[in-house]
This record gives C-alpha cells, structure tokens and sequence, in this order.
C-alpha cells in the first residue's frame, strides 16, 4: 500500500509539472480571431499581443509594438532615439484608442534595450526591446505573439498581416481610433532592392502590393507583421520605414526577427528554441532535478513494502 501511494503521490506530482511545462508555450494563439481579409478595423482581441506606445510628448499614441513575454515588449529602435523616455506608457489590450477597453492593462517602462548597431539611415538593426514595471497576466485579450527564429524563410507572396494605429493615409495626422488591420504579401528582397534602389539588407524584409494601396504608415511603427503557421502566429517583421504611404513599386520595409535570435537570447530577456517557442530552462532543470530525487523516496517506500510482506 506505500508503494501504491508513494506512485500516486509522485504521478501526481509529475502530471502537475508536466502541465506547468505545456503552458510555457503559450505565444502566437488567438483564440478570437477569424479574420480572412484585410484592411479594415479588427475586432477587439483579434490580435492580443499588439501594444500601443503613448507619450505627453506626442500626445498620445506614437508607436506600436508586441507582446513577447509576460514583462517584456518588442518594438523598433528608432522609436526610442529622444530624450522623453520616461514618460513613455504601455497600453496592452485595446481595440480603441479613446474607448471604455475593459481588457485593458497598462504599463510604463523600466528599462529600454536599442540594438546597439542601430543605423538611421538606413533604419538597418531597427528593433528595441522594453521591460514592462511590472508582469502581465494572459488572457484571451493579452497573448504573446511567437518570435520567428534564425532561418525561418518567408517566401516572396507568403499572407502577412500588419495591424496598428498609424494613419489611413500617406501625410495624414489623424490617428484612427480602432486598430487597424490589413492583409499584404511578402515582396523578395530583391525586388524590395531593386524598388528602392539599393540599402535593403539582409537584416530587413518587405511586404507590400505591387499596385500599392495597403500598407502600414505613420504611428505603425514598432508594430508587429506575422503569419500564420498552422493555428499560431508568426511574426515575421517590425516596421520600419518605407516611401511614401501604400504607393505602388515602394514596399514597406520591416526589420527581420529572425535574423535577431541570438540578439534576444543573448540579453536574457526570453530564450527561443530551434522551433520559435520560449523554453524554461529553469523550471526544466527543477523538474528533472524533482524526479531524481523522487526516485530513492520511492525505492525505499518499495524495499520497506517488501519487508513487511515478508
């Protein structure tokens, strides 16, 4: 009977680690979106790791971003090349700039992180990353998003959406209220070069339509592009800059995540493994280090069963 119990105890214990383990990958899920088109204002948690970055200075909003972990934001580096940084405020999520938004959560910033090879012109390195105050609690409205690892390949044409609260409009200055949300695809590199005439590198990846028309702009900036790779999401880009507003032969141009994995693991913000998920070595490590010392618990349960049936 110690032996029975012993097993129960200990089954018990390892089902219970081993769903703690299944809930670290919990990025890229979207459980209320079903969107298929674009270019239109998405409904509210369609896209739960999407942040809106606000400041006096700008009165308001400025910049986008995604959520990639409970404390920590991803965005683009030329967002944060001024002095204002302390008043920067994070707001997770919303659907409206002005509305009630009864899932929102807000945050301000502890700690700023700008690739230190961050270049303007032209934008190459064009990614930061912000330490919310304090951590976030997911739920359907505030999700991370999964980061694209190094060798991930986005194929010229691959379904790729930009949301964010930029302008509608190329030299526009109001902001929309609801996110917006707009469908484009991939554009090669070079094509991408050979459009702007050379300065798109290697660290960077376009997306647009050849007629234009669709687009991210102004106030996008720092927001996330993904795509879907069965039921998660991907995010492919930041954005970054472009010519002009959704003009036709000028794609926008966004910095390339997967090409800042060792980046991102090198400051300790979120490990990513070869499949684009977090991972906890942590709680790994405990865990194994958990069954081993469970093991002699059981074997003398065992052995002192034994003696009493002798």
């Amino acid at each position: 009977m110690k032996f029975n119990t012993a097993l129960s105890v200990v089954g018990t214990i390892l089902l219970n680690i081993a769903g703690s383990l299944c809930q670290l990958d919990v990025c890229g899920q979207a459980p209320l979106n079903t969107k298929i088109v674009g270019g239109q204002a998405a409904t509210a948690g369609s896209w739960p790791w999407q942040v809106s970055i606000r400041s006096a200075k700008y009165e308001g909003h400025f910049c986008g971003g995604s959520l990639i972990n409970k404390d920590w934001v991803l965005s683009a580096a030329h967002c944060f090349q001024s002095s204002f940084l302390g008043t920067i405020e994070i707001y997770l999520g919303l659907q409206s700039q002005s509305g009630s938004n009864p899932y929102k959560e807000y945050r301000t910033v502890s700690r700023f992180i700008n690739h230190p090879n961050y270049n303007n012109p032209p934008h190459d390195n064009d990614i930061a990353l912000l330490q919310l105050s304090s951590s976030v609690t997911f739920s359907d409205y505030i999700r991370p998003v999964c980061l694209a690892t190094a060798g991930s390949v986005f194929a010229a044409g691959t379904e790729s959406w930009v949301t964010g609260w930029g302008v509608t409009q190329s030299g526009g200055r109001q902001i929309p209220d609801l996110l917006q949300e707009v469908m484009i695809p991939i554009v090669s590199n070079r094509d991408c070069n050979n459009n702007y005439g050379g300065g798109i590198t290697s660290n960077m990846i376009c997306a647009g339509l050849t007629q234009g028309g669709k687009d991210s702009c102004q106030g996008d900036s720092g927001g996330p592009m993904v795509s879907k790779n069965g039921s998660l999401w991907i995010q492919s880009g930041i954005v970054s800059f472009g010519q002009g507003c959704a003009d036709p032969n000028t794609p926008g141009v966004y910095a390339r995540v997967s090409q800042y994995q060792d980046w991102i693991n090198q400051t300790g913000v979120v490990k990513l493994n070869s499949s684009g998920f977090r991972s906890s070595p942590d709680l790994l490590s405990f865990s194994i280090s958990l069954i081993f010392s469970i093991i002699p618990f059981i074997c003398s349960l065992y052995f002192s069963s034994e003696k009493l049936f002798e």
